[in-house]
Order: structure tokens, then sequence, then C-alpha cells
């Protein structure tokens, strides 16, 4: 039988909520203004690679390296990094030391804490979604870097305004089918 953990100040996840929609909103627009270095001849495989207003289009022969030149994929990189920092170690993710060292100590004690595998499994998500949207970039998929950062910018946004965590809906839906978690024996 294994015990929850201790549990957190709920205000804790949305104060790196908040930061992290500040960086995902850079991101998405440096992904969405297309500062990438750019060929002078994109190459068109027909209607459905053809893209008028964005310029932007599969180029097969361009080398790996540009892609990473990209301002929006370092930015992406960096909140990655940041992700992956909080699904390994949490204690020691900068928003989440921020927030202890800085400001719970201005605030009122919490009502209730709560369980930190949600917002850390939330985590998880935050990495997977700007991972994949990394890997498809770097592989020169159009618009995946964009996609991937207004994804996860919504989300982060719906934890840093209203509170509402997707990652942890998913995790607790997972836990009640059974998926993840231990449910303790009654």
């Amino acid at each position: 039988m294994s015990e929850s953990p201790a549990g957190i100040d709920p205000r804790g996840p949305r104060f790196a909520a908040a930061i992290t929609t500040v960086l995902l909103a850079v991101a998405t627009y440096l992904a969405l203004v297309g500062t990438s270095p750019r060929v002078s001849e994109p190459v068109s495989f027909g209607w459905f690679a053809y893209q008028p207003l964005t310029g932007a289009a599969f180029h097969p022969g361009l080398a790996p390296w540009r892609h990473l030149a990209d301002p929006a994929f370092i930015l992406l990189v960096v909140i990655a990094a940041l992700f992956l920092w909080a699904v390994v170690s949490p204690r020691t993710a900068p928003w989440g030391v921020v927030f202890r060292r800085f400001v719970r100590p201005r605030l009122a004690p919490p009502a209730e804490l709560e369980d930190p595998r949600p917002p850390r499994f939330a985590q998880g998500v935050g990495l997977f979604v700007t991972g994949a949207g990394l890997i498809l970039h770097a592989a020169g998929v159009p618009w995946a870097l964009g996609i991937a950062a207004a994804a996860a910018l919504i989300a982060a946004f719906l934890n840093a305004a209203f509170g509402f965590c997707l990652g942890c809906q998913i995790y607790l839906l997972l836990q009640r089918a059974g998926l993840i978690g231990r449910s303790r024996a009654a």
C-alpha cells in the first residue's frame, strides 16, 4: 500500500504556468511570424504543399542545422528543458524554487494542499507536446513548431488564468481508467 506524497500549494503550479504562458506566447509569435532562415525557391509537390500566404514550404535540400537556427526553435528547446526539469526534479525546478522562496512567504497559507502527481504529469504532457513540435520542425514539417507552441500555450494559459489544468485532468481520467497511478485499497 503506497501513501500519497505530501501535498503542494496549488498556487505554485499556477505561478509556473503564468511564467510558462509568457514564454510560450513569445515562442508562438516567433514561430508564426516565420523568423527562420529562408531559401530562395521552395519546392512544391503539388496543390497540397502550396501555401501562398505564408511562404512556408517543404525544403528537401535544406540542411537540418538551418531549422535549429530558428529563434522560436531555440526558445521552445529552453521551454522543453524546463518541462523536463519539472518532471525529473520538481523540487529544484526554477519556477517552483522562485515560488517557494519569494512568493509563498508573502501569501497566506493555502486552504488545502493538492496531490503533486497530476501537475507533474501535466509537465510531462507539456514536454511531449513541445518535444513533438521540435522533432517535427527539425524534420522540416511546416507549422509544426507554431502548432505545438500554441497548443502548449493554450494549456498553460488555462491553468494560469482559470486554474484549469488540462494535463491534470488527463491524469485523473487515466487514473480512473486504471491505466496509471495506484488506488488505495479500502
